[in-house]
């Protein structure tokens, strides 16, 4: 459980009354880039974040956050963090500490425990814009931080426990949550609605794929925004099977559609006032006797033929069924999809930053912007259809799903087979982001 607060003013006197002792610790502190000293036989601990940080990171040192708060925190149901930062570093430093909180654990000892642990959160604002945070502010900060560590779960959660039917079971919990009924294409209707996509990713499996909407449609909406997520619960690769020691954390291959269900739910509970919603694309790349083979052909949504070239490049095609739902069926003009997509976005863009890929170069700056605001750190990918897109030429369909030259911008490909199913002249304004590595890293901290 959390509580956050907000404490505005802070006096030596009564904050501090071991003001030798808490000086002591703050001389001592050399962070390079962090550094910590336990207090009172460890009861308390003073940490000290980076003095500055690249154009690159974000201000609020978010992920060395995340780490102090898991290495550091004391031990005891009742605990207490106090954060002191400048009002521009609240939310993300809010969200940083959120992740220190994962909320799945099936450890035997963990299990036998019956007493809940509470954490209190309070920010210290300091710097210019020190004036008090207001009861709303407090809010979203609190529901932020319900988002990050329900999407936290759902992919920590392995897939005997998170299967599609799960899955399904809590974008109906939100849906309830938020008094929206969603609306979910499933199994064989998928086939017959033309989802071959989806479909032909998830056929194999024992639970039926899926498409799940949840809509947020309030009245004096000025435009129509998508989310779409890439939710492969668990990924083999398919008949092009992965390694064994590159398919253990596929679990986490649903981290896309998490973290939009997340972000969806604390988006509507602020009160967000366009249309928004939330496509989840949910199959598990399976192995089986109806398991799409290479070489096989799917139509999709959009109507183009895809020839199968790599079974184990199947959330581009999850993915692109999803986007040209929410273009034609939902008459988005904004539509961004997320997904743990490609190894190479962690060569790309490394592992702590998200890869974007946009048809707007405006789009592309105000992603970047929000990474380092968020702390969900963000960095563009080449957007360049004309040098990358004939990397899946078929000589019998549209396309192949995989690209020819796995060291011609993979990543950017990836995203540019997605792009080509709503059509590389579409009007609207599309982002990508690719999150495979930072899933890992998060889920990792």
């Amino acid at each position: 459980r959390f509580t956050i607060k907000h404490r505005h003013t802070l006096t030596r006197t009564h904050t501090f009354p071991h003001l030798q002792v808490w000086l002591a610790a703050l001389a001592a502190l050399s962070p390079n880039p962090t550094d910590s000293c336990p207090l009172y036989l460890n009861h308390a601990t003073v940490a000290a974040l980076p003095a500055r940080v690249s154009r690159h990171n974000s201000p609020s040192s978010a992920h060395f956050v995340s780490r102090l708060v898991r290495s550091c925190l004391p031990g005891g149901n009742n605990r207490c963090i106090v954060m002191v930062c400048e009002r521009s570093d609240v939310f993300a430093s809010s969200c940083a500490i959120s992740r220190a909180f994962p909320t799945f654990s099936r450890r035997s000892a963990s299990s036998r425990r019956t007493e809940k642990k509470k954490v209190t959160v309070e920010f210290i604002v300091v710097g210019q814009e020190s004036s008090s945070v207001e009861p709303a502010e407090l809010q979203c900060l609190a529901n932020a931080a319900d988002g990050v560590r329900l999407a936290a779960r759902i992919v920590d959660t392995p897939c005997n426990e998170m299967n599609t039917d799960h899955f399904l079971d809590e974008i109906k919990a939100v849906g309830a949550e938020l008094s929206i009924t969603p609306v979910i294409i499933r199994g064989e209707e998928l086939k017959q609605k033309g989802f071959g996509g989806i479909y032909g990713v998830g056929k194999a499996a024992e639970h039926p794929p899926a498409l799940a909407v949840l809509s947020h449609t309030p009245a004096g909406a000025t435009q129509t925004i998508a989310w779409v997520g890439k939710g492969i619960v668990y990924d083999t690769g398919g008949l092009s099977i992965k390694g064994k020691t590159t398919m253990p954390g596929m679990k986490r291959d649903c981290g896309g559609a998490a973290a939009i269900l997340g972000a969806f739910k604390a988006t509507v509970k602020q009160g967000f006032k366009d249309n928004l919603h939330a496509v989840f694309c949910l199959a598990e790349n399976a192995v089986g006797p109806t398991a799409t083979r290479p070489d096989d052909i799917h139509t999709l949504y959009s109507g183009k033929t895809v020839e199968i070239n790599n079974t184990d490049a199947e959330g581009r095609l999850v993915l692109s069924d999803g986007v040209v739902y929410a273009s034609k069926d939902l008459s988005a003009d904004i539509i961004l999809d997320m997904a743990t997509l490609t190894g190479a976005q962690g060569i790309s863009t490394g592992k702590h930053h998200a890869a974007v890929l946009t048809n707007s170069e405006a789009w592309e700056a105000a992603c970047v912007r929000a990474g380092r605001s968020s702390g969900d750190l963000a960095h563009p990918l080449v957007y360049c259809p004309e040098l990358h897109f004939s990397e899946f030429t078929s000589a019998l369909a549209d396309m192949k799903n995989s690209v020819a030259d796995r060291e011609n911008a993979q990543s950017s490909c990836a995203g540019l087979f997605i792009a080509a199913h709503l059509g590389f002249d579409w009007p609207g304004v599309w982002v990508h982001v690719d999150m495979a590595y930072p899933v890992h890293v998060v889920s990792s901290l």
